[in-house]
């Protein structure tokens, strides 16, 4: 590892579209790892592949980033000693370098086309070998190197990988993990259009930027052994590796859109708090080594490791999200929730009166809701009155004597002078009591009556926030058009 005296570590993504989830927590754990230990959290942009860049990216991340709470101390926006932090402003510092892996013959120019390149790979394929550069142009004469180069042949730059080494990559996660470069290709490292692959770049940014931990998916487990191979070309350092386990849709298959949402932005626009799918995600791999599972930000600083990181897949389960979204949803304040809950409100055109009416709502909903998305459809009663009633509550709901009970029902509450949930209580039982029949026969027809469905809060609370001048409208409504 690098000699300093506290950690730095990179989160790099490519600014290809969304923010996937598993991108969400390789920055997370990069943060939670650093934070805890107070050193250097740096983003990198890492734009080499210009085919797949989207317009806007950048900034979504940035956006994304900051919504989920994980500020960098270097990168794009904020500057730092070490720019700069976008890898298509660094095309130079990348041609240095391999000139120098290029004079030491470490890499070499490879003019192949596209057309010897494939029929190769299906020769392999047919001889069932796995597919590897056949090293043709390392073998030419230096004289038709030269040749080719000065009549501006197109190409790429490899580098040469040498033969029958065993190389073992220390990794903090998976302990070591050996690799023969026999089976390792001569890589491309610089493309024909004079743009670094990620190989190359991630090596001299991480090198120069003076990152110590390289804390990644495992998807780039495969690629170590070639990036501590140019480590040494270079003569440098390598950081500390940790490759993180996969994420898994709930058939253990790797996680894709193809089953679900994956983009970070999704679950924001669906309402989920930021606090808790920061606390979800970091428990996609990590556990505590205890059965909690309710963190705050500042509890997974202090609590994380990447010892507590494990091997195996994590599956993405969306119905833990959305129970962790709700303990979350819970422990807010109400002053903080109506915050949240009134650009909801407004977007989907709904007049929420005040608010002070709309924090008696949200007192009264917000232990039932797994997201602040969720707010409009699982409160529109509290707002406007219900146009049609659920047909599966009306047939159970609403009998042959439904009418006359929310009739002499809405008589008692006329007459009442305290209106709390409380006083309708007593009222709706001393009545029940009086017509000789359960409470529950009442209740049921009222809250249909009041709401258009059959769940939802307690009754009287319900009644209680909706005021008196509402309920005795909607019972007389529901007792006219229902009979």
């Amino acid at each position: 590892m690098t000699e300093q005296t506290s950690p730095r570590v990179r989160f790099a993504p490519s600014p290809t579209g969304y923010l996937h989830v598993g991108g969400l927590r390789t920055a997370l754990y990069n943060y939670l790892f650093v934070r805890k230990a107070g050193g250097t959290f740096v983003l990198r942009i890492e734009d080499t592949d210009r085919t797949r860049i989207v317009e806007g990216a950048v900034d979504n991340l940035l956006k994304t980033l900051a919504w989920a709470g994980l500020n960098f101390d270097e990168g794009p926006g904020k500057g730092g000693e070490r720019g700069p932090y976008v890898q298509s402003e660094r095309l130079e510092i990348y041609r240095r370098h391999t000139d120098i892996l290029l004079s030491a013959r470490h890499a070499y120019p490879c003019f192949c086309p596209t057309k010897r390149l494939d029929a190769m790979r299906r020769q392999q394929e047919k001889m069932r070998v796995p597919p590897k550069y056949d090293r043709h142009c390392l073998r030419l004469e230096h004289s038709e190197v030269a040749r080719l180069l000065e009549a501006g042949t197109p190409h790429v730059v490899r580098m040469k990988v040498p033969e029958s080494e065993t190389i073992r990559v220390p990794d903090l996660i998976r302990g070591n993990v050996e690799f023969v470069s026999d089976r390792l290709d001569d890589q491309v490292i610089v493309k024909s259009d004079g743009y670094p692959t990620y190989h190359l770049a991630n090596v001299v940014d991480d090198h120069l930027m003076g990152i110590t931990h390289v804390i990644r998916g495992e998807e780039w487990l495969p690629s170590t052994p070639k990036h501590l191979l140019l480590y040494r070309c270079f003569g440098w350092t390598e950081p500390r590796f940790a490759h993180l386990p996969l994420l898994l849709n709930a058939d253990r298959s790797k996680l894709s859109k193809r089953q679900g949402d994956v983009a970070v932005e999704d679950y924001r626009a669906a309402g989920y708090l930021p606090e808790a799918l920061v606390n979800f995600v970091a428990l996609l791999g990590w556990n505590p080594g205890d059965e909690r599972e309710i963190f705050t930000p500042e509890e997974l600083i202090r609590e994380f490791s990447l010892e507590r990181v494990g091997k195996s897949g994590a599956i993405f389960n969306v119905e833990k999200l959305k129970w962790i979204n709700q303990q979350h949803l819970r422990n807010l304040p109400v002053g903080t929730l109506l915050g949240k809950v009134k650009p909801a409100l407004l977007a989907d055109g709904i007049d929420y009166r005040d608010d002070e009416y709309l924090a008696r709502v949200i007192s009264t909903m917000k232990d039932r809701l797994s997201s602040v998305g969720d707010f409009t459809s699982f409160t529109i009663y509290f707002f406007r009155d219900p146009g049609d009633y659920d047909e599966t509550a009306l047939r159970k709901n609403w009998g042959e004597h439904s009418g006359a009970h929310l009739k002499a029902l809405a008589g008692r509450i006329g007459a009442m002078d305290e209106f709390t949930d409380q006083a309708l209580e007593r009222t709706l039982k001393e009545l029940a009591a009086e017509l000789k029949i359960p409470p529950g026969k009442i209740i049921h027809a009222a809250r249909l009556a009041l709401s258009g469905i059959s769940i939802g809060p307690g009754l009287y609370e319900m009644m209680a926030v909706l005021g008196k001048e509402t309920v005795l409208r909607r019972l007389g409504y529901a007792v006219e058009r229902l009979g």
